[in-house]
């Protein structure tokens, strides 16, 4: 699936040229100023936010620090335009949150290396948590809301790992949040499906277990919340490309 651009402009000729700039690799959504945004992305899932400082209703500034606060869209990149070149109006922009500032004028070619850099990076560390049994949860959040939202989350999965209830209803009534949403902001954040971010956390607790050395793979198994010692190691080796003893073994020795 094709990454999605929101790009925010009041002025229509530069929409129409990043557009053309962009469309051939990503799909690309417009709006003319921050509020619009605000609302689109209320109905659209965005991957990365391209958006111009000064705009009327909404700038990019106030913008940028309302998306950077909301639990809903913090994961997402924002990377910022301005004409103004004063360290202190990038100093600015980086307070507000941007991940990323270039001076107008700019080549096409060096934003779509930015959005591609920015891109790839977040999806580096997603593949390296899910498939690191002792990486932490928090080496993917990029602001402290989306760092609270997982510290949250891993809490509530870790406290129920042997609750038969624990499923995607269960996670979302738990997180305040509808299904739908929930399961937006998860794979947003990780590339996951809330299930799949399930099994994981299962896994990852098992592989600290296993770390520590002072249980036996059964007593692990069951206490992670898996039906079987042999769907546990199935899944195990599935996940992080080893088997539950061999992980266990180059710990220990």
């Amino acid at each position: 699936m094709e990454s999605v651009i929101l790009i925010i402009d009041d002025n229509t000729d530069i929409i129409e040229f990043l557009t053309d700039s962009l469309n051939s690799k990503y799909t690309v959504l417009s709006a003319s100023n921050g509020r619009m945004a605000i609302e689109l992305l209320e109905k659209e899932t965005v991957h990365l936010i391209v958006s111009d400082i000064m705009m009327p209703v909404m700038d990019g500034l106030e913008f940028c620090n309302q998306v950077k606060s909301d639990v809903h869209h913090c994961h997402i990149p924002v990377i910022l335009l301005t004409a103004k070149k004063t360290l202190e109006s990038k100093i600015e922009g980086l307070e507000n949150g941007a991940d990323a500032y270039i001076e107008k004028p700019f080549s096409p070619r060096h934003l779509l290396a930015q959005i591609d850099n920015l891109l790839a990076s977040r999806n580096k560390l997603k593949d390296f948590y899910a498939n690191s049994p002792l990486t932490h949860i928090k080496s993917i959040a990029y602001t402290r809301p989306d760092e609270e939202f997982l510290e949250r989350i891993t809490s509530v999965i870790l406290t129920n790992l042997k609750n038969p209830e624990l499923d995607v209803e269960f996670l979302a009534k738990e997180m305040f949040m509808s299904r739908a949403t929930l399961y937006r902001k998860i794979s947003e954040i990780c590339n996951l499906s809330p299930n799949e971010l399930i099994k994981i956390n299962r896994l990852k607790k098992a592989a600290q277990l296993l770390a520590e050395g002072r249980l036996k793979m059964y007593e692990i198994s069951e206490m992670v919340g898996f039906a079987s010692p042999h769907h546990f190691g199935r899944c195990f080796l599935k996940q992080f490309q080893m088997t539950a003893t061999e992980f266990q073994a180059k710990h220990h020795n």
